[in-house]
């Protein structure tokens, strides 16, 4: 695909710019005179800010100013290791931003534009979300490759999950990659999984273009955004040449880009041509031993596992003996069956790939993420994959209600056993521990939601089983106990504030951040609060700002244990007895609560059936018939029943406390009170 783009000359640029127009190269950029902007800069962290701003202003005459092409200090540097070269002919980048920022999205125009896709082909949209629960939820899970062709240059695409519990898979994405396309909301600007994942491209050294996306939207506030994007960076201790990122304004819906806000392209060319200059291609180590890192993991039936990676050195055929490495001690030898590189949108079969290529390796059965492919006699195993612990830790266990066998296919412990244990070969930010007893089992990960598409994956699998209560894993340093906390930010409409920090007061958060959002008399408020406060806080911020408020968390450290919360004032409703429910039960009991069944459905003794207007629960017969008289009655009586509430799983996750438990299966999800745990009766 070729794209013819004209860029603007600045009015203002000197000579002297031009003879040196590449300050991105230079070895401390920021200290050097940009000259385009007419003024000397200092490191100073308000000369630094004063400086995004003018360049701000100025984006709107700037070219794009990074090259990828190396200097001739750098073609000198390079020569004295003869053994590291730079392919010019391939670029690694993967797109990562704040969950809704666009990244799906912004990757569909791309792959339209590179003409992926026939002119007459029927294409859905976000292309990259296959898995049907991204497509239901709107959100990226797992990670997914591709690739796109431009100007004879490939370029290896990564999408990755935008939610701070999916975080294992773009630290693992990251080992992949050299440089990173920063997805920024153009009103929002940078949020706490923003945060997150930059922090991580950062810390790996990776080069980074920051595309300010859904220009088009009335509220966009890009000069704003570039700011906030510019702070980030300093707070996260960026290098001088990390913090002088090129910027993209871009609408990833109408598939264009541009150099200034006002000013965008008929096409997605000024980012395409900003990853070929400001990404670097990767330095591979040519005449070294074959090495590469398992970073993720597929499954097909007829292929069985496949590993994917980039190789770090030498060159990969199809049909070659490999060295397999866990540590320097551990090692096996493997065949490679079969070859894959990323094109277009699928996989490719190829002889052979050489050191910087991303490819799938079929034919290791046993093969794990973290490990490394290395040559059979002098391959070396490289660093093994590092991933944040988990925060949060759930009990999955056997199901043991009336109605166990009913729905599922999978119901015993050893079905569940080597389910969950089957799921740690692939997610890596997750643990599992047998528990107390031989049927309950101890999962640990980056939070509510991580836990539960795991939960919602195996109940579409067939299985049948229960769950906990989510719990914090808390830590004791020195004889003193510490807790995880996260940040909180909180985007809701000025009426409703009130009830929100009210809210987030009594979980113990303390806000530390409050500012408005444009003119859509929005606010955003930042908390910092113990991760144990934001257990069924979602749905009850929802319900205070009747559900105009949305809560984003990312986690932020340890710290002292911050006291007692109490997380749910109100009671559950639980049925007195099994049977079928009845209209005429149903009545008297709806004045006691808002009830989670209708009629005509079946339940079981010790189930909740509603929420209680008051604290403690509340037993109560919701199967009870009316008695049969020989009286007439001279006129019909109508009963007007209330709808009842359709909890999701999450809403039951969240809803739970450390009494009750959720029943999963197939086709239903119930919730209960534990019998193993005594009834807390109704307060006076």
């Amino acid at each position: 695909m070729e794209m013819v783009i004209n860029f603007q000359t600045p009015t203002t640029i000197s000579s002297s710019f031009l003879v040196n127009s590449n300050p991105k190269r230079s070895s401390s950029s920021l200290l050097l005179k940009k000259q385009i902007f007419g003024h000397s800069l200092s490191t100073s962290l308000d000369n630094k800010l004063n400086f995004n701003r003018n360049r701000s202003r100025c984006l709107k005459f700037s070219p794009i100013k990074c090259s990828a092409t190396p200097t001739a200090e750098e073609v000198a540097t390079e020569k004295k290791k003869e053994s590291l070269v730079t392919r010019t002919d391939i670029r690694n980048i993967a797109i990562v931003a704040h969950v809704d920022h666009g990244k799906t999205t912004l990757v569909d125009a791309m792959l339209r534009q590179a003409k992926v896709f026939r002119d007459n082909q029927t294409v859905q949209i976000r292309i990259m979300d296959s898995n049907d629960l991204e497509r239901e939820r709107g959100i990226t899970i797992l990670s997914k490759n591709t690739s796109i062709t431009y100007k004879g240059s490939k370029i290896n695409i990564i999408d990755t999950p935008g939610h701070s519990d999916f975080g294992g898979e773009v630290e693992r994405v990251l080992n992949m990659v050299e440089g990173v396309l920063l997805v920024v909301d153009s009103v929002e600007g940078p949020m706490p999984q923003t945060r997150f994942v930059l922090k991580k491209a950062l810390e790996f050294g990776h080069a980074v273009v920051v595309v300010v996306n859904k220009i088009d939207r009335p509220s966009a506030r890009p000069e704003f955004v570039v700011n906030s994007t510019f702070e980030l960076f300093i707070e996260l201790n960026a290098t001088d040449e990390q913090c002088d990122f090129q910027v993209i304004y871009a609408s990833g819906i109408k598939g264009k880009a541009g150099l200034a806000p006002e000013n965008l392209g008929d096409d997605l060319g000024p980012l395409f041509e900003a990853i070929m200059r400001c990404i670097p291609g990767p330095r591979i180590n040519k005449d070294g031993a074959l090495q590469m890192l398992v970073t993720n993991i597929e499954f097909e039936e007829h292929k069985g596992r496949i590993a994917i990676g980039r190789l770090h050195a030498g060159e990969l055929h199809r049909g070659m003996e490999v060295k397999v490495c866990t540590s320097e001690d551990e090692c096996r030898i493997a065949k490679v069956s079969e070859l894959f590189v990323y094109e277009n949108f699928g996989r490719v079969p190829v002889e052979s790939v050489k050191a910087g290529d991303i490819c799938a390796v079929c034919g290791i059965s046993d093969i794990m993420i973290g490990e490394t492919i290395a040559d059979k006699i002098a391959g070396q195993p490289l660093p093994a994959i590092k991933v944040e612990e988990p925060t949060v830790k759930m009990a999955f266990s056997i199901n043991t209600s009336p109605f166990v066998g009913r729905e599922g296919k999978f119901v015993t412990s050893r079905n569940l056993r080597d389910r969950l244990y089957r799921e740690l070969e692939r997610n890596l930010a997750m643990k599992v521990e047998d528990g107390e007893t031989a049927d309950t089992f101890i999962v640990s990960g980056r939070g509510t939601l991580h836990i539960t598409i795991l939960i919602e994956n195996m109940r579409r699998e067939g299985y049948e089983f229960m769950v906990g209560p989510p719990k914090v894993i808390n830590k004791r340093v020195n004889d003193k106990l510490y807790e995880p906390f996260e940040i909180a930010t909180v985007e809701v409409p000025e009426e409703y504030m009130g009830p929100v920090v009210e809210l987030l007061g009594k979980r113990r958060g303390q806000m530390f951040d409050m500012q408005g959002l444009g003119s859509e008399g929005t606010s955003l408020v930042k908390y910092k609060i113990p991760t144990r406060g934001l257990l069924g806080l979602r749905n009850a911020i929802l319900t205070a700002s009747r559900g105009t408020a949305i809560l984003n968390t990312i986690f932020d450290s340890y710290e002292p244990f911050a006291g007692e919360i109490s997380t749910r004032e109100l009671g559950s409703l639980v049925a007195f007895e099994g049977g079928t429910t009845t209209t005429y039960a149903l009545c008297s009991s709806q004045d006691r609560g808002q009830l989670f069944v209708g009629p005509g459905v079946e339940v079981y003794k010790g189930q909740i059936v509603g929420i209680h207007q008051r604290s403690g629960d509340l037993s109560l017969n919701v199967c009870k018939r009316k008695a049969a008289t020989n009286v007439r009655s001279n006129k019909d009586v109508s009963v007007v029943l209330d709808t009842a509430i359709d909890y999701s799983l999450d809403d039951c996750i969240e809803y739970i406390q450390e009494d009750e438990l959720v029943e999963v299966t197939p086709a239903s999800i119930r919730m209960l009170k534990n019998p193993k745990m005594p009834f807390k009766k109704r307060g006076n």
